[in-house]
């Protein structure tokens, strides 16, 4: 196949070098060839990856071995072999910025050529010539060429420019960023989905094997072995990966050899890129370095992991610390910054968090990378002044180094990632398996070892799996190591491990709390208060309508006013100071009474409304009399209707206020667009129901209706959140996207947008064909049933790989992680979020109902508490409530959860962190969020959200009461359950206060029996129950008195809901 030059990028790439060499001065850094005639590159036979050979493939986007490129200001000239000769001819039709010229050297059995010696003379006619003079080449050309300019009698002063050209390579255009974020995507798959898990694997079963071993595995992942015998590269890594559907495997190769490093490496622990993985065996305990490094199409991506065993107090307060820097640095990574700036920034965070750990921090933070894995001229070290600038991309190497652990044993620490350089911060597009949930294995210790555990820091979860066994909060618990410990595991119920957190996480949410509003003190949540909004009817007596001069009453509806006549004048009020207006009749007269707003009603919603003298003297409504009834009858319809044409253009205008006016959508050129086609909308724009297609352009979606009559453009920028819900156990195949701010689809307002085909095949023939002559039984169903699920398949492929297109797409435009996130059917809980009963499935960032509108997102990060409510024994729905962190959103509520699955959503909610209380009946929010908000701080200071319960100080309190009859609590419960049915609960729980042991009316003084009577008659009870096929709950059986067993001290009753029990 004949190489095909990429012209248009060549002539660029050349404009951009001439240019930049035309402008060069001596301060900037292009200074290495401000004075030079000629710029020479050459390039050997197999030459590892070095500056040349990088500059070399990002200009001609080809390794071309044996050439030399010598650029002048008025020409490039090019020598080179015959076969090369054919391919660069290209660029001599081509219309170049400069004239290019090629020497063709002979071949090896024909004739030697004059393009040496031609090639030399140009290049000795210059007096100063830029090279690169730190780089060595071999091959039969530069011997060649070497003996030549030796026999030349004029010899030019040879520069070295290598910093020059770092720079020409160093900013990205967006085909480069795109290379390279492939490379980074290729990298993060290789570590979250073989690395992590196979070093977990070798951990948990202490397999015995060397780093060297180790590292060769990883390096098999893209293929191994040669012929016959060749395997190609691990699709079972690879397919999981986002973003590399389409990747060229023969581009694919490793920077370096994967480096992996433990507490019994040879050498120790070495943070230098160029550090090996030792032939020793691993340790299983202490800390674990990795290092890997991708190159796709020449440009190189790279990340470093630390993950550590059984971590000490220190060792996790410096990886966090650690974790904080880079987030720190992030931010200042952008346009404009300077290397050495950076450096000292953070260093500096480093001394004022932990200053004892200054003499441990790297050297150098850094290393700018493209083609070349490690350019020295942008390292991010204290001497370093030059400046970072868009489009760069970094490594950001993080470390420490020679620490000690509380064994005295040597360990280091490093967190590495490929940054791209933004306009105002720093982008890492190699994220994943960073923190202390992923990084941080524990192990289990026997009854007999002193405790040494440290307590475990919750940290953030992605809430993608429901809450395993030995899960903690801060990261990974490994296999139990005793028979002992695997016995108190089992022993330990999760209902404890759920306790323990959520009393972590309760104290965090207090402290942050009192933090977040310290400052602010009495401040309504840093929001302003409502102020006092004039309105001005007309600017002077001109503006008055004629009207006016009849001294009688005038609606105005133009200028929304409603004139007056006081003592002999026309006096406006605008609509707004109006609250209504009545009308009655009293004998021959007719009686119009218009109220005004004025301080100190009680008016509802009104109550609060601001004025500007509270204090003015106020007229509270003015009453007219006239013989006219029918003139009042209009006079007071026209009021009225201008007050609710008023009132409904605010909240129009009110509801209107978050709508965006979104940038115009870039469209795709030079391509075709990727696109969806055959899908169906929702909100559905206006008109006949249609299926469109949908297009990924440069900064967005746009949504086209068969006739081209409708369209609907989606800026990335403003997408908050984007699903993928495929069609398993579902009718619609869904791509639903949730905005950050709603924009509008016809004359609606919407936060989602979501585009689905259905995913069933409503063509089908049930009159029988020629196949029922010779087939019988069920094959066609057989046949029908499997080409279903076939068609269920390729559309779960296609809408999963074009929402992977998207999330890439958007990612290049701006820069922000999106991910596409798809609902975990195995969590899904059913519940009532608006009118209708639905399910309801939590994702990794989110809870979610999709399937039909209206479409409900939860952000778990938004939610400061969730608030489960009726959670009452012998109930058979509870509700539950989330408070969102932003106080003045109204809660959002979840009613009729069936109790059964209680424990599946303490478990969900646990495992993402976020805190729970619980109560037996339903709040009023609207008074409580008020409070809240009127003096966030006074609330935080008084005790915050313990007021609801269920932070897991009462379990210490009720561990006495545990032991006591389960009949009591039965009891105890039971009178709760009644008195707030008669509370006037929006929800049936008559039921529960039926249930076998609700009873109350036996004797306290009676005596008991023991558990093994009891068990033995209940076991007797249930098998006579089943004889009888009596399988109804205990809400159809009648009451029945039970004994109770005997216990130390009489139960205590709890408290009803309103205060009255059951007597």
């Amino acid at each position: 196949m004949a190489v095909e030059l990429n012209k248009e990028i060549i002539n660029s790439r050349m404009k951009v070098i001439h240019d930049s060499w035309a402008k060069a001065g001596k301060n900037d850094d292009y200074s290495a060839i401000a004075d030079v005639d000629a710029i020479f590159l050459a390039a050997g036979e197999d030459e590892p990856v070095r500056k040349g050979t990088a500059f070399q493939t990002w200009l001609l986007g080809y390794e071309f071995p044996s050439t030399f490129i010598l650029f002048q200001k008025d020409k490039v000239s090019i020598l080179c072999s015959a076969t090369k000769a054919k391919i660069l001819e290209q660029l001599q039709r081509h219309r170049t910025v400069v004239p290019v010229e090629i020497f063709t050297l002979a071949k090896s059995k024909d004739p030697p050529t004059d393009a040496l010696p031609r090639f030399l003379s140009g290049f000795t006619s210059n007096q100063r010539i830029g090279c690169l003079n730190k780089e060595t080449y071999s091959g039969k050309l530069i011997d060649e060429w070497n003996n030549a300019l030796s026999a030349s009698d004029n010899k030019p002063e040879m520069v070295d420019i290598a910093s020059s050209i770092s720079t020409f390579m160093a900013v990205k255009d967006d085909e480069e960023l795109a290379t390279t974020r492939i490379a980074a995507n290729l990298t993060v798959t290789l570590l979250t989905h073989y690395v992590a898990v196979k070093l977990e694997t070798i951990l948990d079963r202490e397999t015995k094997i060397s780093h060297e071993q180790f590292a060769t595995q990883i390096e098999a992942r893209l293929g191994s072995g040669e012929g016959e015998s060749a395997k190609g590269p691990d699709t079972k890594v690879w397919g999981k990966g986002r973003g590399i559907n389409d990747v060229d495997w023969l581009s694919t190769e490793f920077c370096y050899s994967p480096i992996i490093q433990s507490r019994s490496s040879a050498g120790g622990y070495d943070l230098k890129p160029t550090a090996e993985s030792s032939s020793d065996d691993m340790s299983h305990k202490g800390v674990f370095l990795v290092s890997l490094g991708l190159r796709y199409k020449g440009y190189c991506a790279n990340l470093g992991r630390t993950f550590i065993v059984d971590p000490d107090k220190e060792q996790e307060s410096v990886y966090n610390l650690l974790l904080n820097l880079q987030a720190e640095v992030l931010q200042r990574m952008k346009d404009g910054a300077v290397a050495r700036d950076l450096y000292q920034q953070a260093l500096s965070y480093v001394k004022k968090h932990k200053p004892d750990l200054e003499k441990n921090f790297v050297k150098n933070i850094g290393f700018g990378m493209g083609m070349e894995f490690r350019d020295s001229t942008y390292l991010i070290s204290p001497k370093n002044g030059r400046q970072l600038k868009a489009n760069m991309v970094f490594c950001l190497s993080l470390g420490f180094q020679d620490l000690e652990d509380q064994e005295h044993k040597r360990y280091a620490l490093q967190i590495n990632d490929t940054v791209k350089i933004g306009q105002d911060k720093g982008i890492c597009i190699t994220e994943g398996v960073k923190s202390t949930k992923d990084t941080l294995f524990y192990l289990t210790r026997d009854d007999s070892e002193e405790e040494k555990t440290a307590q475990k820091p919750p940290t953030k979860t992605n809430g993608n799996a429901s809450p395993m066994k030995n899960k903690t909060a801060g990261g990974k618990v490994l296999r139990n190591k005793t028979r002992s410990a695997a016995q108190e595991e089992a022993i330990q119920s999760i209902s404890a491990k759920i306790s323990e957190h959520q009393k972590e996480l309760h104290r965090q949410l207090q402290e942050q709390g009192l933090a977040k509003y310290s400052e602010e003190g009495d401040g309504a949540n840093g929001k302003e208060g409502k102020s006092w909004k004039k309105f001005q009817s007309y600017k002077g007596e001109i503006g008055l309508p004629k009207e006016v001069e009849g001294l009688r009453i005038f609606v105005d509806r133009k200028a929304q006013t409603v004139i007056l006549p006081i003592h002999g004048f026309a006096v406006p009020f605008h609509i707004n100071t109006i609250k209504n207006v009545s009308k009655n009749d009293e004998g021959d007269f007719t009686y119009l009474r218009v109220n005004f707003q004025t301080p100190g009603q009680l008016a509802g919603k009104k109550e609060d409304t601001p004025f500007e003298d509270p204090d003015a003297t106020f007229i509270r409504s003015i009453t007219y009399r006239s013989t006219d009834g029918h003139r009042f009858d209009l006079l007071s319809k026209q009021i009225t209707d201008l007050k609710k044409e008023v009132n409904k253009r605010e909240q129009q205008k009110k509801e209107l206020a978050d709508v965006i006016e979104q940038d115009v959508l870039v469209e795709m050129k030079g391509r075709r667009p990727h696109k969806l086609p055959e899908v169906f909308v929702r909100p559905a724009p206006d008109g006949k129901r249609l299926p469109g297609e949908v297009e990924i352009h440069q900064n967005g979606l746009r949504y086209q209706s068969p006739l081209g009559t409708q369209k609907i453009d989606i800026l990335f920028s403003n997408v908050k959140h984007l699903f993928f819900q495929p069609c398993d156990h579902e009718l619609l195949v869904i791509l639903h996207i949730h905005l950050k701010a709603p924009i509008m689809i016809g004359k609606k307002k919407t936060y989602d947008v979501q585009f689905f085909r259905e995913a069933s095949d409503v063509q089908f023939d049930e009159t029988g064909n020629r196949k029922r002559k010779y087939r019988y039984g069920d094959e066609d169903e057989i046949e029908m049933e499997q080409q279903e699920r076939k068609r269920r398949q390729m559309l779960n492929k296609e809408f999963k790989a074009f929402s992977e297109k998207v999330a890439e797409a958007a990612v290049n435009s701006t820069g922000d992680a999106l991910e596409p996130d798809i609902p975990f059917r195995e969590l899904s809980f059913e519940g009532v979020p608006f009118r209708t009963n639905v399910r309801l499935q939590p994702t990794t960032e989110c809870l979610v109902h999709l399937s039909d509108p209206p479409f409900l997102v939860v952000t778990l990060a938004d939610i400061e508490i969730a608030s489960l409510e009726r959670v009452q024994f012998g109930l058979k729905q509870f509700d539950l409530v989330f408070v969102f962190k932003d106080f003045t959103k109204a809660p959002l509520h979840i009613n009729s959860i069936p109790s059964l699955q209680l424990d599946d959503v303490k478990n969900w909610l646990d495992s993402v962190d976020i805190p729970i209380a619980e109560g037996p009946v339903n709040l009023n929010w609207g008074p409580i969020m008020k409070t809240i908000n009127d003096s966030p701080y006074d609330f935080f200071r008084g005790g915050g959200w313990t007021f609801l319960g269920g932070t897991g100080d009462e379990s210490e309190q009720d561990e006495e009461s545990e032991t006591e009859s389960e009949f009591e609590a039965e009891s105890a419960q039971s009178s709760i359950v009644t008195s707030s049915n008669e509370g006037g609960s929006d929800f049936d729980g008559s039921n529960a206060s039926d249930d076998e042991g609700s009873g109350s009316d036996f004797d306290d003084d009676s005596e008991g029996e023991d558990w093994d009577e009891l068990e033995r008659k209940a076991a007797k009870s249930d098998k006579k129950r089943a004889e009888e096929g009596d399988d109804s709950d205990g809400s159809d059986r009648p009451n029945r008195p039970k004994k109770r067993v005997p216990t130390k001290s009489k139960p205590k009753p709890k408290p009803a809901a309103n205060g009255k029990g059951k007597r």
